[in-house]
């Protein structure tokens, strides 16, 4: 399983003109799920998302996760995450887990994280979202499972 984080001031998800998720200040999660994750891997990368220290304390130092900040977190499925990019000049997507087994785990994913934080925002499982963002910092991070 697959995370790549984006600490922001705002970001947003809008599919066919309608928005699906908005936050102001957290992270914003693209998800890639890959052969052979299952729902204890989605619960351990929920649990680090929440705990994951990318937010400046009063010394300017990463020591801070998103709940001490009282931050949001928006999730967006993305399965191109599990891309093997190693050769050629296009990519293969068949480490990525198939689609209907994909939006299963997605949906407990989910799920989880909003039985264990309030303030969750989602995208739109295969939807052709429109993601906006601004980046503070800009930090980022690929988080795997």
């Amino acid at each position: 399983m697959l995370a790549l984080i984006q600490r922001v001031n705002f970001a947003k998800v809008v599919v066919e003109g309608t928005v699906t998720g908005e936050i102001q200040k957290g992270i914003l999660a693209f998800i890639g799920f890959e052969k052979g994750d299952d729902e204890a891997k989605a619960k351990k990368m929920f649990d680090k998302l929440l705990k994951y220290r990318i937010f400046y304390d009063e010394n300017e130092k990463m020591n801070l996760n998103l709940v001490q900040v009282d931050g949001s977190i928006l999730l967006v499925s993305q399965f191109t995450l599990a891309a093997n990019t190693a050769q050629g000049n296009r990519p293969s997507f068949d480490p990525a887990m198939p689609p209907t087994q994909a939006k299963d785990l997605y949906d407990k994913f989910i799920k989880y994280a909003h039985n264990t934080y309030q303030k969750v925002q989602e995208g739109q499982f295969g939807a052709d979202m429109k993601v906006s963002l601004e980046n503070d910092g800009p930090v980022t991070f690929m988080l795997k499972m």
